[in-house]
């Protein structure tokens, strides 16, 4: 598997330029809340359970990229062994309280780097109960930028395939496959983007389109591949109508991030970053907070 280089090799977590009562001040004050972008990564959801790449104390992964998965049906295997081990623990998370607080929240739209769901999730509990206290107002949009692991497709012909059916399918395809390898489900550990650590996964037979016999993967965007045309457009419209950027739980080791703090920046526009590591952007940031992003986010809600 090829090695993912690691751009933030390096780099040091640097200060809070604020208290974050000042940031938020400005966030709720400076500008109206519609005038803000949000661009959120993996720090985001470690409060669901969900790992990040990145963090303080993350083991050092390599992410399977686009060129692997389509070098050999063995990588293949390998991928969708790893999912399929994974995926329930995955489905099986929640929103944390800055997923809820951020929903309640009147941004310009929020672009998520991550593959979770669990933005649309936090929405639609916020606008449950919104309904139940006949608020109307209406939520920002959310824009999945790297996909969502929800939702497979057919890279033969498109096809589009809900995650759970091909969870049912390659159960019905591996009946034995974890008595096999050993491994309890429920120990062990998932990566950001769904799958687990396993050394061995010969044998596991990967599942085809059922309309054509194509060849699956999972609606999300690998390293190596660039975010659709369509989906990026919709977020630039979302940075571009807003008056500054508010990045919440992300590195921007990846350029498909990087790309909305460098552009704000040279408009003009104010950068928040709130995460606890160091990032790529750092340098271009007007405010800058090293709290938990859920602390933070519900801080700023509660405003």
């Amino acid at each position: 598997m090829a090695v993912i280089f690691d751009p933030l090799r390096g780099r040091q977590r640097p200060a809070a330029s604020h208290p974050d009562e000042e940031i938020i001040d400005v966030l709720a004050g400076r500008y109206c809340d519609a005038d803000w972008a949000v661009l959120t990564g993996a720090g985001m959801s470690t409060d669901s359970g969900v790992p990040d790449y990145r963090g303080p104390d993350s083991p050092p992964r390599n992410p399977m990229t686009i060129q692997t998965f389509l070098s050999h049906p063995d990588q293949r295997a390998r991928y969708w062994a790893r999912s399929w081990v994974g995926w329930p623990r995955m489905r099986g998370s929640r929103p944390n309280p800055g997923h809820l607080a951020l929903a309640e929240l009147s941004v310009a739209g929020i672009v998520t780097q991550n593959v979770d769901g669990l933005h649309q999730a936090a929405a639609e509990a916020v606008a449950a109960s919104r309904a139940e206290r006949g608020d109307e107002r209406p939520l920002s949009p959310v824009i999945d930028l790297h996909g969502s692991l929800d939702r497979v497709i057919c890279l033969d012909n498109g096809h589009q395939l809900d995650r759970d059916w091909l969870q049912r399918r390659l159960s019905e395809l591996n009946p034995d496959f974890v008595h096999a390898t050993g491994i309890d489900p429920i120990d062990v550990e998932t990566a950001p983007d769904g799958d687990v650590e396993l050394e061995d996964t010969a044998g596991f037979v990967v599942a085809d389109c059922p309309e054509c016999g194509g060849m699956l993967k999972p609606d999300v965007v690998y390293f190596g591949e660039s975010v659709p045309p369509e989906r990026l457009q919709k977020a630039n419209g979302i940075c571009e109508s807003a008056a500054g950027i508010v990045v919440l739980g992300s590195s921007l080791a990846v350029l498909s991030g990087l790309r909305f703090v460098r552009t704000a920046a040279k408009e003009g526009k104010p950068v928040v970053i709130v995460t606890d590591g160091p990032t790529r952007g750092d340098e271009l940031a007007d405010f800058r907070s090293i709290s938990r992003v859920a602390d933070f986010v519900s801080a700023w809600a509660s405003r």
